[in-house]
């Protein structure tokens, strides 16, 4: 199924306590270019997205958003400082009777002091995590592709109906161009006649010398051809192959046989049908910019 480079796919989940979500955009491109947004601490499953989302996406600038929110406090732990607390109980009851205070020390006292209690940042499951990361951007790739396919084929029904168009053109082209010939024939052989009076030149061979001069202008050979591409480009739009380069190569095709059609005519009315076609050549081209 064709598809545009254009696609935007979300998803959050909730998974082992963690609140994940991850969204996809993308914007057309040569190549696939990878860039992602990941919290600091879960570098190390850049890699492994990149690979996973390449497996769904051949071409375009991808763009993807991690978020990862520990809801259940999993990521930490606190830890008694046993050595600070012990050295903080000892210096106080030293103070207590040297001074012949009284010793009230509590544990309540004892945990507003500093460094007695420290947060340490749990070691994570790396593993774990990349599974439930993987899942969540699993499904953003599937939504995100959907929206690519969505799309591909509304450029599909645009470029299918200026393909239409073109081929009605060349078909316009195709009617005027034998009286075009005609004419420039005539044209000819009156030249020559005027240039050659009063010579001793076989009349047949004026002619057919005129015939084979205005033969030169006959645009058969790149109608047929431009046809044919046509038809290969509408063969492509049904294919489930990445497409995108092959059309760009067609619609250059397409473009070379239009000019050669327009260079050789020598009708005011070809011309501006040429000048159409390029015109809806050029649409075409724009769109295929976007179909991966």
């Amino acid at each position: 199924m064709l598809r545009s480079m254009t696609g935007y796919g979300r998803s959050q989940k909730i998974l082992h306590g963690r609140d994940i979500t991850v969204e996809i955009r993308s914007v057309n491109h040569r190549y696939y270019e990878y860039s992602s947004r990941i919290p600091r601490t879960y570098s190390y499953i850049d890699d492994k997205l990149k690979t996973l989302l390449k497996s769904g996406i051949s071409r375009g600038k991808v763009e993807v958003a991690v978020t990862i929110n520990n809801i259940e406090s999993k990521d930490t732990e606190i830890a008694l400082n046993k050595g600070v607390a012990e050295g903080y109980v000892r210096a106080l009851r030293s103070v207590a009777d040297e001074l012949q205070l009284k010793d009230d020390l509590s544990l309540s006292k004892l945990i507003k002091l500093p460094d007695v209690f420290c947060v340490q940042k749990t070691p994570d499951n790396e593993e774990e995590i990349w599974n439930d990361v993987a899942e969540t951007a699993s499904e953003a790739l599937d939504k995100f592709v959907s929206m690519r396919e969505l799309e591909g084929e509304r450029l599909k029904s645009d470029i299918l109906a200026k393909a239409d168009l073109i081929l009605t053109k060349v078909g316009m082209i195709e009617e005027l161009s034998p009286q075009t010939v005609e004419n420039y024939r005539n044209r000819l052989y009156q030249k020559l006649q005027e240039v050659l009076e009063g010579k001793d030149i076989d009349e047949q061979r004026i002619v057919t010398e005129a015939a084979l001069f205005s033969e030169k202008i006959a645009v058969d050979e790149e109608t047929v051809r431009l046809r044919s591409h046509i038809s290969q480009l509408k063969t492509m739009l049904d294919s489930d192959e990445t497409i995108g380069r092959k059309l760009d190569f067609i619609v250059q095709e397409m473009n070379r046989e239009t000019n050669t059609i327009g260079s050789k005519a020598q009708d005011i009315s070809i011309t501006r049908i040429v000048v159409d076609v390029k015109a809806e050549i050029e649409k075409i081209r724009e769109q295929i910019q976007n179909i991966e």
